[in-house]
């Protein structure tokens, strides 16, 4: 699989560390309830096909990304700089 980085180009995925979903970046506010927190830090989804990944780019430029991909064929449809993203709503 070969993810193109924002910043370094297209880059084998060996030199990416694989996070998980990124919802992640939807983290909930300070002061939600327990079972917010406890859905964002325990539970995620487990689709098949079109998802968005959080990767880091370990052996470049130390950019969060956010990757979308399809989990059937390993395709990347997308690849966006994660602090983009964040608060968008993922």
């Amino acid at each position: 699989m070969r993810i193109k980085c924002p910043n370094c180009g297209e880059r084998d995925r060996r030199e990416f560390t694989y996070l998980g979903d990124a919802v992640l970046l939807a983290r909930p506010k300070a002061d939600a309830d327990m079972d917010a927190w406890d859905d964002y830090i325990h539970n995620r989804d487990n689709p098949e096909g079109t998802t968005r990944d959080l990767w880091y780019h370990e052996s470049g430029c130390a950019a969060w990304l956010v990757v979308t991909r399809d989990t059937r064929t390993h395709a990347v449809l997308d690849v966006a700089l994660a602090s983009d993203m964040a608060g968008a709503g993922i």
